[in-house]
């Protein structure tokens, strides 16, 4: 199982990009949350089969018809948490 730490950037808030990243998450089995930051961006952690979680990294650099990615970061995470689930931190 792999974890990796994900930032967001360009218009990326207010367009859905948090229920788009959640429901293909959730049908990706990737577990894991996703969450607006202050300064505009969209940062998430995924956990989960390799191969998953860069399907879910392509899906993000595209997004939803309605956002405009710019870049991602993506820096593999040493966090030991497990996470249950996927879900939208507010």
């Amino acid at each position: 199982m792999k974890t990796v730490h994900v930032w967001v950037t360009g218009s990326v808030q207010d367009v859905g990009f948090r229920y788009f990243t959640n429901r293909n998450a959730k049908e990706l089995g990737i577990k894991g949350w996703i969450r607006n930051t202050e300064d505009g961006k969209v940062e998430a952690v995924f956990q989960g089969d390799e191969n998953n979680i860069q399907r879910m990294i392509e899906l993000c650099r595209h997004g939803p018809s309605s956002s405009h990615v710019k870049d991602i970061k993506i820096v593999e995470s040493d966090e030991n948490k497990i996470y249950d689930d996927f879900s939208i931190r507010y």
